[in-house]
């Protein structure tokens, strides 16, 4: 999909940039900036990207910031998917993992929730995702604010990130 010409595509510019998009130009990595209109109503900020930029939802990974008992950790998953936090624990060698406060997921990512991206926090803190990604050729991740997604090589996310990969998706209840 990079070089995909439809109207919510483009090479990034350097307008506009935010922590991530500035990371992936530093690192030289290629990438497509997806912008669409934010609704503060949508239920799900990633199954609305996916639905408003026309993506697969299996493409369009969440960040979610997970406390492994008073560390903080970023899990990424398909926006259709629920993370499995007891899986997560483990790849992590915490024995239990509950999701983030959202002011200190926050404080800790220097993003707002909605717009947290994996890429070009603040803090960076050790980070997991779904092995599912290495079948993707390019997925899709928050830019750094609601209504931005970044498309990149899963390769590329997980050394940037220096993500663990593991099955922690679970389907949703």
């Amino acid at each position: 999909m990079a070089g995909n010409r439809d109207k919510h595509a483009d090479k990034h510019s350097g307008k506009g940039s935010t922590p991530a998009t500035r990371l992936l130009d530093e690192a030289n990595v290629p990438y497509t900036v997806r912008h669409y209109e934010h609704d503060d109503g949508a239920p799900s900020y990633g199954l609305e990207a996916a639905e408003k930029l026309g993506l697969p939802p299996e493409a369009v990974y969440k960040t979610l910031m997970v406390d492994l008992g008073g560390r903080l950790a970023v899990a990424m998953v398909p926006v259709a998917s629920n993370l499995d936090l007891k899986k997560f624990a483990a790849l992590m060698g915490a024995r239990k993992a509950v999701m983030a406060d959202r002011r200190e997921a926050e404080r800790r990512t220097g993003y707002v929730v909605g717009g947290i991206s994996p890429l070009g926090q603040k803090h960076p803190s050790h980070a997991g995702i779904d092995s599912q990604v290495e079948l993707l050729d390019e997925v899709y991740v928050s830019g750094g604010r609601r209504g931005l997604q970044i498309g990149l090589s899963p390769f590329d996310l997980i050394r940037l990130t220096s993500a663990l990969t593991a099955p922690i998706a679970a389907s949703p209840a």
